[in-house]
């Protein structure tokens, strides 16, 4: 491998290619936000629910099983996820060794968007092609994100990283919801508008590839790799086996930094919580609150535009208290916020948004915030390879929470004690980050100890 190429690092280049960077999560954030949250889950069940009431069976054949309709799209999401974890160390280690980050970046989100696209083409009896493509999308979005994260440290200064993060993640928040905005005035307004039976889901669904496919063509004019590619030409098969073989080493070398460990277990451990809060909550103001659909979507578009600025503003703070100390206090935040929903009373709209607003001030900083300390605990050159063992932790944890969720409805039948039992994770989350010595992480990855951490 030669040397690191040596590029123009001037603080204005470095800004106009942090802006660049930031396009990014305004373009994939289309994906979560319309696709995962809202459309795709509804309508693939419905599709295959029509599809085994033409067949007259109360099942759909899915290679070869006998599968409840309603059971198919979780079963699609747990496979995704399966394959998530085992493809984003794959990609990671594929863009550290071959110096392509912006090229492999690009191809997964390409990748990724055009499937989304493609779902305009999911309808009567597709619930199949439905979720291929969504694998095909969902390790495209994965893929892409962890190499979207490596570029984190290359484009920002340490001291920079914790604003640079926070307003990515604050615009990300701000594109996927006004794409939201205008999807939901379609699907709510399909009847006026002439769109008669499944043409509004499809529409939604198909805009977000769009919309994640078009903006991301900005992060590939701006963005730079860093390390200068081999000289020596390889297939694309040694490419990967030797990617494979970085991979295995990074693994193993990862007992060389405890604290960096340490501080992945931390982070899987309350954003568990966070994820699980974030997963459960519409069904909590349905089945426990008694609130309408309608609230809950209201609160969901909500949500998306207040975290914007709840991640600008935690970034903010962060330069003058840290980015560990205001993560730490994010997870007391987060831990108030569940105590408050056990109480929350019974078709109370005005209460729900107001817990929907607290969250959303919390959600975005600990997100953004939790992704640029990790930055600092990385070794240089490894930054893929370690993003993608950190989108491990977020993408393939939530098992967790939802596990505890479940075996506290189990034995209790509430879902008031189940949302509450969700606080051990803030707690030992907390405890872990606290243990950790993030100056101490930091030089153990050769890396420079910020002013403010």
């Amino acid at each position: 491998m030669t040397a690191p190429a040596v590029l123009d690092e001037s603080p204005a280049a470095r800004r106009r290619e942090q802006r660049g960077w930031y396009w990014y999560d305004w373009a994939n954030s289309a994906f979560p936000t319309t696709v995962l949250t809202v459309f795709l889950g509804p309508y693939l069940t419905s599709v295959a629910k029509a599809s085994a009431e033409r067949d007259g069976s109360k099942f759909v054949d899915v290679l070869g099983i006998d599968m409840e309709p309603s059971a198919y799209y979780p079963f699609v999401v747990g496979t995704a996820a399966i394959l998530q974890i085992i493809l984003m160390p794959i990609a990671g280690a594929l863009a550290d060794h071959t110096g392509r980050k912006k090229e492999l970046m690009g191809a997964f989100a390409f990748l990724g968007a055009a499937a989304t696209v493609c779902f305009w083409l999911v309808s009567d009896g597709g619930y199949l092609l439905g979720g291929g493509l969504f694998l095909i999308a969902n390790v495209g979005f994965a893929s892409a994100f962890v190499i979207y994260n490596s570029f984190l440290p290359e484009i920002a200064t340490p001291d920079e990283r914790d604003r640079v993060s926070a307003a990515g993640w604050g615009f990300g928040y701000l594109g996927g919801g006004l794409l939201l905005a205008v999807n939901l005035g379609l699907f709510l307004n399909a009847e006026a508008l002439g769109l008669d039976g499944d043409l509004a889901p499809r529409i939604a669904l198909a805009s977000a590839g769009l919309w994640w496919g078009g903006f991301t063509i900005i992060p590939m004019l701006r963005l730079r790799n860093r390390r200068a590619l081999p000289r020596e030409a390889e297939s694309t098969g040694q490419a990967v086996g030797r990617s494979f073989r970085e991979l295995g080493r990074t693994i193993r070398d990862l007992r060389r930094y405890p604290l960096t460990l340490a501080f992945l277990v931390a982070y899987l451990i309350y954003n568990d919580g966070v994820q699980t809060v974030i997963s459960f909550s519409a069904t909590y103001a349905d089945v426990e609150l008694k609130l309408d659909a309608e609230v809950s979507i209201a609160a969901i578009l909500m949500v998306q535009f207040v975290a914007f600025f709840g991640a600008l503003l935690l970034g903010r703070v962060a330069r003058t208290y840290g980015a560990k100390r205001v993560v730490m206090g994010a997870l007391v935040a987060w831990t108030l916020v569940v105590v408050v929903a056990y109480f929350l009373p019974e078709r109370s709209a005005a209460a729900f948004f107001a817990l929907g607003f607290a969250i959303a001030i919390v959600m975005g900083g600990t997100q953004a915030l939790s992704r640029s300390l990790f930055s600092h605990v990385i070794p240089k050159g490894k930054e893929a390879e370690y993003y993608s063992l950190y989108e491990i932790s977020d993408k393939g944890s939530t098992f967790l929470g939802s596990f505890t969720l479940g075996l506290a409805l189990q034995f209790t039948g509430s879902y008031r004690l189940g949302i509450a039992s969700l606080i051990i994770f803030f707690v030992l989350g907390f405890v872990g980050l606290a243990l950790v010595n993030l100056p101490k992480a930091i030089r153990a990855a050769g890396n420079e100890v910020p002013e403010k951490i």
